[in-house]
């Protein structure tokens, strides 16, 4: 069970990573900072993370002869989950090392200008601007960093985990062949 967590974690993981790398090349280092890049970010940690489903079958189909009950297969999604989030935060903090820390700047300053062109003013966007600068003090903390990276993802992980040690507790789905 060990072998597949890293395995199907490992991969879950790198899958991610590649594809926020990839967009983060392909945006020549500055990715757009908006609802869109949220919402690529997520679908790409959704993809990535159907390899919980995968793992968990694998498991089901080879080492338990098509049978797996619930807690088993929940507690083996998570530990994909926790494999895969744990190495999404390292490749995080080596991009974050790389770029010099300035992934929170961009992020403010972007956050800032949405809320303007929404027409926040006065007190109200004072308010915006104080709450981005304490953000940034918060940030530049590990201890604040590393957490808050690995809650990104692992809440996906944790609901598919759900899914897939609910669908796949049923040895009539998607059964074993031979």
């Amino acid at each position: 069970m060990i072998n597949t967590i890293f395995l199907f974690g490992t991969m879950a993981g790198l899958i991610v990573i590649s594809a926020i790398i990839a967009v983060i090349v392909a945006s020549s280092g500055q990715p757009e900072m908006g609802q869109h890049s949220e919402l690529l970010g997520y679908t790409i940690m959704l993809v990535a993370l159907s390899m919980i489903f995968f793992g968990v079958k694998s498991y089901r189909d080879r080492e338990l002869g098509g049978v797996i009950r619930f807690l088993p297969a929940f507690m083996m999604g998570i530990g994909i989950s926790v494999v895969a989030g744990i190495i999404y935060v390292m490749v995080w903090e080596v991009y974050m090392a790389y770029t010099h820390y300035t992934f929170m700047d961009g992020y403010a300053a972007s956050y800032i200008a949405h809320q303007k062109a929404a027409g926040v003013s006065g007190a109200a966007l004072d308010k915006v601007v104080a709450e981005m600068e304490h953000l940034k003090v918060q940030y530049a903390d590990p201890l604040f960093r590393l957490p808050m990276t690995f809650m990104e993802i692992f809440p996906v992980g944790f609901l598919i985990s759900l899914l897939s040690a609910a669908v796949l507790r049923r040895s009539n789905v998607l059964p074993a062949r031979g």
